[in-house]
C-alpha cells in the first residue's frame, strides 16, 4: 500500500463550504426532496444571447489555438474601455490582466505578497478563500470585522489600526460576499488617506459584484484613486454581472511593478484563458447592457422580498442587503448556531443556506441566503422556515 507524504501546506488549505451545502441539496434532490436553494452564489440567470453567439462564432472561425498569457490584446482594451465608462478612470490595457475567474487573481495576489513572517488582512466574514489561501502562503490572517451595526461595512480606523511592518497585504470586498454590505466612500476616503504612513501595504480590492448596488447607492472603485494605483490590485469580471459563472472569466487590473510577476504566475499556472470564451468577454463588455440592468432590476426586487420575510420571522432580524445578491439575517433569536440553523433549514424545511461560520469566525449568529432565485421560491422557502420556527 502506498504511504504518500504530503506537502504540509495542504492541511492549512481550506474550502468553500458553499459548494459543500450545494452538494448535500443536491443528494437530497436526487433522493426525491424538494429543495430550495438558497445556498449557491451564482446568478439563476443565462448567459445573454449575444454573448453565447460570440463565444460559438469564435469557435467556428477557428480560434481554437492558444492565446497570450494576459489575455487577447481586444479583450483587455475592452476592459479597460469598460472601466473608463463605468468608472471614469483611464487604464491601460497593458495593466489587465485576464485570468480563469476570480480566483486566481486572489491566489496570485496573495501567493505574491504572502510568507511566513507576514500578515495580510481580509474581511471577516468574508469570501473563505481569503483566508485559506493567506494561510496555505505562510502567512498570519488578520481579521477585519464587519459588524452589523455597521451595515457590515469595514471601519477605516479600525483597518488602519491593525497594520504593522508586517502587513503586506489588505484586502477588501465592496459589495461584499456574503454579508450584501457596501463600504460608503467617506470610509474608503479615510482609508486611502490613512494608508499614505503605510507604503510597504498593498491592495487587493474584490469589486466582482461592482454592477449589483440597490437603493441608489454608488459603487466606489479604488481605481479612483490614483495615489494608490502604484499599489492597488483591483479584481472584477464576468461571473454575477454577465450570469457566465462557468465560463470562468475574470480579469485583475494591476500595479506595473507587478504584471511581469503575475503573467510568469499564469504562463506557469494555466497559459492561458481559452480563446472562446474570451470573444464572449469582448461581446458581454462592448455589447448591449440591457440584460444586466434587467438581471440586477430582479434581484432588487427580489432582495426587498427576502428582507422583509426575514424581518418578519421569529427571532431573525435582516439588515437591509445593500449590494451583491445576498441577505445575512442574524438568526441569534432563535437559540441556534449558525451551523445549526443552516442544517435545519436544510434537513426539515428542504432550503439550502450556508452558515455564517462558513465565512469565518465573525460569521457566528448569522445565515448567508441567496436571492439568485425566482420570488416564488423565495416566498415558498421563507413560508418553509416560518412553519419551522
Amino acid at each position: 500500500m502506498a504511504q504518500l507524504k504530503f506537502a504540509s501546506g495542504l492541511s492549512r488549505l481550506g474550502t468553500e463550504s458553499a459548494f459543500m451545502v450545494l452538494a448535500r441539496a443536491q443528494k437530497l434532490a436526487a433522493e426525491g426532496k424538494d429543495i430550495i436553494n438558497l445556498g449557491i452564489g451564482q446568478p439563476d440567470f443565462q448567459t445573454p444571447d449575444h454573448i453565447v453567439e460570440a463565444g460559438i462564432k469564435a469557435l467556428r472561425d477557428g480560434h481554437h489555438g492558444y492565446t497570450p498569457a494576459n489575455g487577447l490584446p481586444a479583450l483587455r482594451e475592452a476592459v479597460a474601455a469598460d472601466l473608463h465608462r463605468r468608472h471614469a478612470v483611464e487604464v491601460n490595457p497593458d495593466s489587465v490582466v485576464v485570468v480563469p475567474g476570480g480566483k486566481p487573481t486572489m491566489f496570485f495576489a496573495v501567493m505574491m505578497f504572502g510568507e511566513a513572517g507576514a500578515e495580510i488582512m481580509y474581511p471577516n466574514p468574508g469570501f473563505p478563500i481569503y483566508e485559506s489561501v493567506i494561510r496555505y502562503s505562510g502567512a498570519v490572517p488578520v481579521p477585519i470585522a464587519l459588524k452589523e451595526e455597521n451595515g457590515f461595512a469595514f471601519s477605516a480606523d479600525e483597518v488602519l489600526g491593525q497594520i504593522t511592518d508586517k502587513t503586506s497585504l489588505i484586502i477588501i470586498n465592496s459589495p461584499a460576499n456574503p454579508t450584501g454590505g457596501v463600504t460608503p466612500r467617506a470610509e474608503i476616503d479615510k482609508l486611502v488617506k490613512g494608508l499614505q504612513d503605510h507604503p510597504h501595504v498593498a491592495l487587493l480590492s474584490d469589486e466582482i459584484y461592482s454592477n449589483m448596488l440597490y437603493g441608489g447607492r454608488e459603487h466606489v472603485s479604488l481605481l479612483q484613486y490614483p495615489e494608490i494605483r502604484d499599489r492597488l490590485i483591483m479584481l472584477d469580471g464576468w461571473s454575477k454581472t454577465y450570469a457566465m459563472t462557468g465560463w470562468r472569466l475574470g480579469y485583475a487590473v494591476w500595479p506595473d511593478a507587478c504584471v511581469d510577476h503575475v503573467t510568469r504566475l499564469c504562463i506557469n499556472d494555466h497559459s492561458c484563458v481559452n480563446a472562446a470564451t474570451q470573444y464572449a468577454g469582448i461581446a458581454a463588455l462592448s455589447g448591449p447592457q440591457d440584460a444586466v440592468h434587467d438581471m440586477v432590476a430582479q434581484f432588487d426586487k427580489r432582495r426587498q422580498i427576502i428582507v422583509d420575510g426575514l424581518n418578519a420571522l421569529p427571532g431573525i432580524r435582516c439588515s437591509d442587503a445593500a449590494g451583491a445578491f445576498y441577505a445575512f439575517p442574524n438568526i441569534e433569536g432563535t437559540g441556534l448556531t449558525a451551523t445549526q440553523a443552516q442544517d435545519l433549514f436544510l434537513d426539515k424545511a428542504g432550503v439550502a443556506t450556508v452558515a455564517g461560520t462558513s465565512f469565518g469566525a465573525w460569521g457566528e449568529g448569522y445565515v448567508r441566503f441567496s436571492y439568485a432565485n425566482s420570488a416564488e421560491n423565495i416566498r415558498e422557502a421563507l413560508d418553509r422556515i416560518a412553519k419551522l420556527l
